[in-house]
């Protein structure tokens, strides 16, 4: 009897997702029942954005990704079922953002994540 594989989460795929000009590669990354913390100028700490399951974060990279700018994965750490990684971003009229993330992994999939976001303003 043999034993399915379990998806891997690794650098290159996240990259990929990130940099990619559709969401669907990125979200493919994320577990079905995973949340999404936001915090930035307008969701702060104490009341931040909380996107639960899939749907709902495909709906915001949705929106993410019909904006004319661009992604780059900036560096990434992976250790067991925990990673961290930044990513800076930039529309056409030098407006930059910045994000760092930290992940908790559960079968290789994206099940928590906090997101911290800084704007150009």
């Amino acid at each position: 009897m043999g034993t399915a594989a379990r998806p891997a989460f690794d650098t290159d795929t996240l990259r990929r997702g990130i940099e990619g000009h559709t969401p669907e590669t990125l979200l493919s990354l994320y577990a079905d029942d995973a949340e999404l913390r936001v915090v930035n100028r307008n969701s702060q700490p104490s009341h931040p954005t909380v996107l639960h399951g899939r749907d709902a974060i495909g709906q915001m990279l949705g929106d993410v990704y019909s904006r004319d700018m661009t992604h780059k994965l900036e560096k990434c750490v992976i250790q067991g079922d925990s990673a961290a990684y930044s990513e800076s971003c930039q529309y056409p009229d030098g407006v930059r953002v910045l994000s760092e993330s930290m992940i908790t992994l559960r079968d290789g999939r994206i099940s928590e994540q906090i997101m911290i976001e800084a704007w150009d303003e």
